[in-house]
């Protein structure tokens, strides 16, 4: 489906999600939405009454669309592997390649909007509290400790990818940190 045939609401929405994840939410401005998703003023408003109902918008939409492609390409790459100590960096070695790779998107927001829209902390701790429970998935036993240890090298990994755009380099330093802090050869 092409942003033509998306609803109004949908072409907003989607037209936020590209512009904040590329550009950043408090350097979108919202006129520049309007005219990117070929919306007048009082269509914006009547569907997204103040930006920061926007951003929350993306975030929870950010978090569907993320997360289901993190599932699928983790399950996929685990078949390919077998274990997640190198399903874990191939999963996030495909995202770090990808063209519009920009880092996290929750991290992203949480430092740039930091206590100025309070709402979106909550969301924030859902994406990354869910990336934990997928991890933990793949672990023995309920292996959240060891999920979250993981989840920390991993931020640390995409933070590394998108400061110093050397996705090589983080992937790498990824495999480390996990053989060092873990050990995740468990089918």
């Amino acid at each position: 489906m092409t942003d033509v045939n998306l609803s109004a609401r949908d072409r907003i929405l989607h037209t936020a999600c590209k512009l904040f994840y590329k550009y950043g939410v408090r350097a979108t401005g919202i006129d520049r939405i309007i005219k990117d998703a070929g919306v007048t003023k009082v269509t914006f408003y009547r569907h997204f009454p103040a930006k920061d109902n926007l951003i929350l918008a993306f975030l929870n939409e950010r978090h569907r669309t993320w997360m289901a492609w993190f599932r699928i390409e983790l399950a996929r790459q685990m078949q390919q592997h077998g274990s997640l100590s190198q399903a874990l960096p191939g999963t996030l070695a495909r995202w770090f390649m990808s063209d519009d790779f920009r880092g996290c998107a929750f991290i992203n927001a949480s430092v740039e909007l930091a206590y100025s829209l309070p709402e979106a902390l909550p969301l924030i701790r859902q994406h990354k509290q869910e990336l934990t429970q997928v991890i933990a998935s793949y672990l023995p036993g309920d292996g959240l400790p060891e999920a979250q240890m993981l989840t920390l090298i991993v931020d640390g990994a995409i933070v590394m990818a998108q400061r110093d755009e050397n996705a090589d380099q983080a992937i790498r330093l990824l495999h480390e940190c996990i053989k060092a802090s873990v050990s995740l050869d468990v089918s």
